[in-house]
């Protein structure tokens, strides 16, 4: 399994090394949206639009599925009184993204730009889940690459943060590119859950 450390790991050999990710901060925004962090973006198989208040019911019906969670750090979000909570930060955020199957435009999870730091210049992509019958196939991989593509106009650098023993997250975000940073035991900047921080650097973004 994967050792609690509080140290930075290095990445693998021949990379550039990142500098250490700084305490995580929320992204605010006085707007109703930010174009920025709040794009409408498009593939063949998912689109991406700004997540709104009337949008709660709908993608609540995908993230009730216990086993959506079942590797999260946040492994009750599938309650209602510990979803809503993350809906709530997720609309005040300014990065809250809703995510759309395009042959039916059924909702079918959702996604976050956070911890924009325009003197890196860096993002972070996470709070991202699907449901179940998307996992394992385009849905994913493009929803990332749409994510990244956008970022990559505005930023050099993408940060994600996941949980240290959600192995399925883990490996997904390495097929895309990501390189582990390091881990942090106990991270404040999480509810005191053990984190693994992912970076993608623009031009290691896998075109695959």
């Amino acid at each position: 399994m994967y050792g609690r450390r509080r140290e930075a790991r290095s990445l693998r050999e021949g990379s550039r090394a990142p500098p250490a990710c700084p305490t995580v901060r929320p992204v605010t925004t006085t707007a109703s949206f930010s174009a920025l962090l709040q794009p409408t973006l498009a593939g063949k198989s998912v689109q991406i639009a700004p997540l709104c208040a009337a949008d709660h019911d709908a993608l609540y019906a995908v993230a009730r599925d216990p086993l959506i969670w079942e590797q999260h750090p946040s492994w009750d979000r599938y309650k209602p009184e510990v979803f809503r909570p993350m809906f709530d930060s997720g609309l005040a955020s300014g990065g809250a993204l809703i995510v759309r199957e395009v042959a039916t435009g059924e909702v079918i999870g959702s996604t976050r730009f956070y911890d924009l730091r325009p003197q890196d210049p860096s993002v972070a992509i996470g709070y991202t889940f699907l449901a179940r019958r998307c996992w394992g196939g385009t849905f994913n991989h493009e929803m990332k690459r749409l994510l990244l593509d956008h970022a990559f106009g505005f930023v050099d650098r993408v940060w994600f943060h996941i949980g240290a023993q959600n192995i399925r997250s883990r490996t997904a975000i390495g097929r895309i590119g990501a390189l582990l940073s390091h881990e942090v035991t106990a991270d404040p900047a999480f509810g005191d859950k053990d984190m693994a921080y992912y970076v993608i650097d623009r031009p290691s973004a896998s075109r695959g």
